[in-house]
């Protein structure tokens, strides 16, 4: 690294300090909510990745996915003394918004983050909605057959989607990636991995049939959603063997 990549890296990391006192102090004034703080907080933070809190984590995947919801589970951590914690969960692990808030709006406060926030909806969870879809409909199709095998099922989604096994796409992803052979995959590694097979779904096949495949991925999303917001609705919060 050269003394001025140094120097630009050292600059971008006080910055992103200066970022979180300043999201610290609305918050301790009271001068404004704290998840429009947040929001503030994203839309300016200029770290694509970073170690923290004992841990990595990596915004920006394949150079234009953003995962917005990890950053604010990054900033999280320095407001959890100064807002109630129920709060926090429900926004981290519900995705419920503390205030209401339309979508424009969403986009306005996210800035020039929230095309990069799009990236991320459609390359990796609507990706990984449609592989589940996949893996349904190869579910149902073995069973309405009797055909029963051991494992394979990873192997069939990605030949039905991608034309190639898992372990022939692994290995494709880590050549052109340049890295190491192998095919253990962290979660980060995996979310790069599922943004880097949607691009190659898009590359491969006709515009028609990428589109009919992400509108299956779309409605599954959808459906999981309105399935978690029923759950959720519940007084108890549990599943129903009758719904």
């Amino acid at each position: 690294m050269t003394e001025r990549a140094a120097r630009s890296d050292l600059q971008t990391v006080d910055e992103a300090a200066q970022i979180v006192v300043e999201m610290r102090e609305a918050v301790a004034a009271g001068s404004e909510h704290w998840f429009l703080a947040l929001l503030a907080a994203v839309r300016r933070w200029p770290i694509a990745r970073e170690a923290a809190h004992g841990r990595e984590y990596r915004y920006l995947i394949g150079g234009e996915a953003f995962d917005w919801l990890l950053l604010a589970e990054r900033l999280w951590l320095e407001l959890e003394d100064l807002v109630a914690e129920a709060e926090g969960e429900d926004l981290l692990f519900h995705g419920r918004f503390p205030l209401e808030m339309e979508e424009a709006e969403f986009e306005r406060l996210l800035g020039a983050k929230h095309r990069f926030h799009l990236n991320f909806v459609y390359g990796v969870r609507v990706e990984e909605t449609l592989q589940l879809a996949i893996q349904e409909e190869v579910a149902k199709e073995r069973h309405a057959s009797r055909i029963w095998e051991n494992g394979h099922m990873d192997d069939e989604i990605c030949q039905r989607l991608y034309g190639s096994t898992r372990l022939e796409l692994l290995a494709e992803f880590r050549k052109e990636q340049a890295l190491p052979a192998g095919d253990e995959i962290s979660l980060a590694g995996l979310r790069e991995f599922t943004y880097w097979l949607f691009k190659h779904r898009v590359r491969n096949h006709d515009p028609a049939r990428v589109a009919s495949d992400t509108r299956k991925g779309v409605v599954q999303m959808e459906r999981l959603e309105a399935l978690r917001r029923r759950r959720l609705a519940r007084p108890d919060g549990a599943d129903s063997l009758s719904s």
